[in-house]
């Protein structure tokens, strides 16, 4: 493969690097285009916009190269950046199966665990396209087309604008490329399932004027399912060897139920007894009452988990072709395109039904139904365990980014570059869902029906029937009393049943990135330091974004939950300038002192307009060491979701504090105002109330947007060292600290959050706001109604420390490389409100449902080559985290902590459970054939390492943290270089 190095930049280098870039072009074919496409690369950071020589720059960068990906047996870029130490818990994770909306299917980087929608993702040093909640996926990238991965580790909203709050993920793909690669992947995790594999080519030529790189890739992971895991069959595991702690089953059973009579407890308190048809017996006769029996928990159980995914599946198709034109010696033109088509699969349990959670459906089973074994109208419970929930997401991704670029000079060895353009990006979605019922054919399948002259049972009355079928107007009677696996007529198992009762749901999505920006940087004048460099560059912005879920579940007629369209668009203008001022060089205890300013200046026509401005240094005492140091300003626009989102309902998992028996404020003044003292969180269970804690809630909650959201706004700082001793030559040592907060936090409101402001901490604006979050109680304490939506209050802050240590030594017995990164974090808080009087609730080492705040991540990789072998070991650290206990009273062994309190508890108990650490070790061996081709095997969690249970379902629907591995996955790889 040859270089091509555009006549354009031949002059921006000065000749000391021309000279140290020749050995790289006289290398290996590979590693010449990698090593000098890298260097000349490297003359624009990320994270600035002035070129400069030194990598090492006033920012913390963390650089990914092509090797890397190679080396660590990941399938793509999205596995990649999950394994970073800086980055978060997944935001949607494969591992949720009841995750919904348009982002579900994607992959979205989250650094410092402050939400994905606070890391920015460019590719080339563009934006990649957003959902309208603002998230951009990283899996739309082909692996076979990165170069290397840019991470800035810094606030940068002053060079990029919005979203680059926690810090900015800088894609670079292969340009400049000449030859032929192909290469094959395959590998699946040791059970025999979730089998992955993928497929790339890169092809590219190169001229005298132009260059054109083009590369395409398939990939596909299989679904990996629920019953298929330890952790995952059960709802309460303890481990793989181990049985399950009983209890954990679902309230609406597959064997159906329905409600009749009257008795009474041994308190005298009346209930309605639940009945259920025997099984024991076949062919009985579900229209008499003698053939149903009471509703035994011992034997009527579902385990949802049976029927669910525990490991979505993913298929995607993409192609990227960069081509560049040089149309002068000192001007060109370069383009990068991009297609991506993904697509994801999930599945979970049948739907719940309860005729009593509808209002179409709230009259039950109608006394007039054939089926009816009681001559009344009777509520039911029927799992819809016959026709799973499936949920099918594609997306479509169009990127196309067009820039003239060139450079003159201006007086003596002063050189500028410039450059304007256009980005266009257009992402395009269908989500089919199945499995939800039509709640308007359920009355009237469950309505008045009877059995006509010909013996076929049809809805209606014998004078006034109902044409028999499963189209409009027509109708086919269903008995919900059936359970499942029974052979009954008309029974859920019909497929004429389910065709009439099912119907599949279509929500359609699309957002646009329009962007045209012109920049031009270079040397102002020489100071006695050195140059000083400027940049300046203005942009114009708009985003548009829509998002319609299916006809039928907008009008609320649907199992599927309820939503409403969003739709929305907004525009803005920029301008921002920057300066890198040398203040001192080559003296004493100042080999370099560089200062670098930056500012930013945005006007939105939502909100309005905001400057952000931003101060770093770099200072060389010594040659081997670098001080650097950051203070940068920072903000998150609301995105379109925020501001023009639909309303939408879930069944969300949440405490009840004034639960008698898991609540943490059980009991307490403020609680029995509402509540009664015996008061008990109703919940999705066999009795229906809470079995922990957290339990899901027995009716859909809902969810809204504010079109009066204000910007978010950040203060980012930095200080670390950089050591590269010169007694140790390979040796590089980084240790950055750091500390972001973000005030007028955009908070997506949770009904924890808003219940344990109200009775735990004591804030009464959050038990009755009538603009935002907002909930209903009747006369017993039940919540009836949940209504939350995004604010603008309090604020999140995270602090901690990097450490990088890299070391490279060449022996008689190989090469041995040595990478050891570290993230420790040593606050991480977060306030959802205004009160100054409220103590900020405290995240860092806690699980919760959302994920888990590790305090320590650590990779360590050691690398050793000879000749044509190489192996490669990595070792990947998560520290120990609390979460709540699952029953401190009953099961004290899964309690570590039955006492804990902190201030932002008020005083308040809130029993915790200690999780320990895990480590994760992965190995690859590879060899490179005489016939120019790599060969690779390897297993990433060689040793099946399992994490222990973990009962608050961290980034997961199951009992296990959806960002650890689900097992060992063992590969192999071929790549053949022509």
């Amino acid at each position: 493969m040859n270089l091509r190095t555009p006549a354009l930049r031949r002059g921006l280098l000065p000749a000391a690097i021309l000279m140290a870039m020749t050995p790289a072009i006289g290398s290996a074919q590979e590693q010449a285009s990698a090593s000098d496409a890298t260097t000349l690369d490297r003359i624009e950071v990320t994270g600035s916009r002035i070129r400069q020589v030194d990598l090492e720059t006033a920012q913390p960068v963390l650089q990914i190269t092509r090797e890397d990906l190679q080396n660590q047996g990941y399938s793509s870029v999205a596995d990649i950046l999950e394994n970073i130490t800086s980055a978060g818990s997944p935001a949607i994770s494969r591992a949720s199966p009841l995750s919904s909306g348009e982002a579900v299917g994607g992959t979205y980087i989250d650094l410092r665990n402050l939400g994905p929608q606070r890391t920015l993702v460019l590719v080339n040093g563009r934006r990649l396209g957003i959902t309208t909640g603002g998230l951009q996926d990283v899996s739309a990238i082909p692996t076979s087309m990165v170069e290397r991965i840019e991470i800035l580790k810094d606030g940068a909203s002053t060079i990029y604008g919005s979203d680059a709050v926690a810090g900015v993920i800088n894609i670079i793909t292969r340009r400049n490329f000449d030859g032929a690669e192909a290469g094959a992947y395959y590998g699946q995790w040791g059970e025999g399932d979730g089998e992955v594999e993928r497929y790339d080519i890169v092809i590219g030529s190169t001229g005298e004027r132009t260059s054109l790189t083009f590369g395409a890739e398939y990939a596909k992971e299989n679904p990996v399912f629920a019953p298929d895991r330890w952790f995952s069959r059960d709802t309460f595991p303890t481990g793989p060897n181990s049985a399950p702690i009983p209890g954990g089953a679902s309230g609406a059973r597959k064997e159906g139920q329905f409600g009749f009579g009257t008795a009474f407890d041994d308190e005298g308190n009346p209930y309605t007894p639940q009945y259920t048809l025997r099984r024991d017996v076949p062919n009985l006769d579900p229209t008499d009452f003698a053939s149903y029996r009471l509703v035994d928990p011992a034997l009527d159980q579902t385990y949802p988990g049976e029927q669910s995914t525990v490991y979505s599946g993913i298929e995607r198709k993409s192609a990227f072709m960069s081509a560049i034109v040089d149309i002068t010696d000192n001007i060109s033109f370069e383009t990068d395109l991009l297609y991506s088509d993904r697509d994801s699969y999930a599945r979970n349990a049948g739907y719940p039904f309860q005729s009593a959670a509808f209002a179409n459906s709230a009259g039950g089973l109608s006394e007039d139904s054939y089926f009816n074994p009681v001559g009344e109208a009777v509520s039911y419970v029927r799992r819809g365990w016959e026709v799973p929930r499936e949920v099918l997401n594609s997306l479509t991704t169009y990127r196309i980014s067009n820039t003239v670029r060139g450079s003159f000079d201006f007086g003596d060895s002063r050189f500028f570059d410039w450059d304007v353009g256009h980005l266009y990006n257009q992402n395009k979605g269908v989500q089919i869902s199945t499995g939800n019922l039509n709640t308007l054919n359920v009355a009237r399948a469950t309505g008045a029906s009877f059995r006509n002259a010909d013996g076929v049972l049809q809805c209606g009355t014998p004078d006034n029937p109902i044409t028999l079928g499963t189209g409009p107007n027509a109708c086919t009677p269903w008995n919900p009393l059936i359970p499942f696996g029974y052979d009954a007529e008309n029974s859920l198992a019909d497929p004429n049943v389910q065709a009439y009762l099912y119907k599949p749901g279509q929500a359609l999505s699309e957002t646009e990135t329009r962007a045209y920006f012109a920049n031009i940087s270079g040397t102002l004048f020489t100071l006695p330091a050195g140059d000083l460099g400027v940049a300046v560059g203005v942009e114009h912005r708009k985003e548009s974004g829509s998002f319609s879920p299916d006809a039928l579940a907008q009008t609320g007629d649907s199992t599927d939950l309820a939503a409403g369209p969003t739709g929305g668009s907004y525009s803005l203008d920029e301008i921002y300038a920057e300066l890198q001022i040398p203040l001192l060089a080559d003296m004493p205890f100042a080999q370099e002192l560089t200062l670098n300013l930056a500012s930013r200046y945005s006007d939105y026509d939502t909100f309005g307009d905001t400057t952000n401005s931003k101060a770093g240094f770099t200072w060389k005492p010594i040659e081997s060491l670098l001080v650097r140091g950051t203070w940068s300003q920072g903000f998150r626009a609301p995105s379109i979701s925020d501001l023009y989102g639909g309303e939408s309902q879930s069944f969300e998992f949440y405490a009840d504090p004034c639960d008698s028996v898991y609540g943490i404020a059980a009991g307490s003044e403020r609680c029995l105002a509402d509540v009664p003292a015996d008061f008990r969180q109703r919940a999705n269970t066999p009795d229906g109330f809470s079995e922990s804690r957290e339990d899901q809630s027995d009716r859909a909650f809902t969810s809204g947007s504010n079109p009066g959201l204000t910007p978010e706004e950040s203060v980012s700082k930095t200080l670390g060292l950089v050591y590269s001793p010169s007694f140790a030559e390979g040796l590089n040592v980084a240790l950055d600290w750091w500390n972001i907060r973000i005030d007028n936090t955009i908070i997506d409101d949770l009904p924890t959050a808003v219940l344990d402001d109200c009775y735990v901490r004591g804030i009464e604006s959050r038990c009755s706001d009538l603009t935002g979050s907002r909930f209903t109680r009747d006369e017993n304490g039940v919540i009836t109604s949940f209504f939350y939506a995004g604010v603008n209050a309090g604020y999140q802050e995270t602090e901690g420390y990097d450490l990088d240590v890299n070391y490279s030594m060449d022996t008689d017995y190989g090469l041995f490389r040595l990478s050891w990164l570290n993230t420790y974090v040593s606050k991480n808080e977060l306030k959802q409100d205004n009160d100054d009087a409220v103590p900020p609730e405290q995240q860092n080492a806690f699980s919760g449902g959302a994920g888990i705040n590790f305090r320590l991540r650590s990779n360590a990789s050691l690398t050793w080559e000879l000749g044509d072998i190489g192996v490669t070991w990595t070792t990947r650290y998560f520290s120990g985290v609390k979460e709540s206990c699952l029953d401190a009273a009953e099961l004290p062994e899964l309690c570590s902590d039955p006492n804990y309190t902190a201030p932002d508890l008020s005083g308040a108990i809130s029993p915790q459970n200690h999780i320990g650490s895990n480590t994760f070790h992965d190995v690859q061996v590879r060899w490179n054939a005489p016939w120019n081709a790599t060969v690779s095997v390897g297993a990433n969690n060689v040793f099946e390492h399992y994490s222990a249970p973990m009962y608050s379902n961290p980034a997961s629907g199951s009992a296990y943290y959806g960002g650890y591995d689900i097992g060992r996955f063992m590969y192999m790889q071929y790549q053949q270089r022509f």
